[in-house]
């Protein structure tokens, strides 16, 4: 059997690529609905509702339960790898983008006095609310269980 075949017959890993691709595209539709401008980037972007970390770790963990069994110690490799996951999403990654946040006002403000300085902004959306955690993990969860 080829390699390829092999990794397409990866259920568990499919699951968590779709679950990543159904929070991707949510973000797309849900930016399009809100801003009505149609983003592509979006598809590849960091942060937002739903998370797509959550839901890829999240239906990773349901599919090695479903597969390798809810007691084995895979199961509880990957529950844990997800809740570090999640959690680093919506604490360190979230605190990372709101210093961003800061530094760029910092930088802007000293932009309009010190002309010499370069304006290129950090990348503030890069973190996720508890809500938008919690959206990705439920996006992920009904992938893991559907497939």
């Amino acid at each position: 059997m080829s390699v390829l075949s092999e990794i397409l017959d990866n259920h568990i890993l499919i699951s968590a690529m779709i679950a990543w691709f159904i929070a991707q595209t949510l973000k797309l539709i849900i930016n399009f609905s809100i801003h009505r401008t149609f983003d592509v980037a979006f598809l590849f972007s960091s942060g937002g509702f739903p998370s797509s970390h959550s839901a890829t770790v999240s239906a990773l963990a349901i599919g090695v339960g479903k597969y390798y069994g809810w007691s084995s110690p895979t199961f509880a490799i990957a529950a844990i790898f997800g809740m570090i996951v999640m959690y680093d999403a919506a604490g360190v990654r979230r605190a990372a983008g709101k210093q961003a946040e800061v530094i760029n006002q910092l930088v802007e403000g000293l932009y309009q006095q010190m002309t010499h300085l370069s304006q290129e902004r950090l990348k503030e959306l890069i973190g996720h609310t508890p809500f938008e955690v919690f959206a990705g993990a439920i996006v992920g969860i009904i992938v893991g269980v559907l497939m």
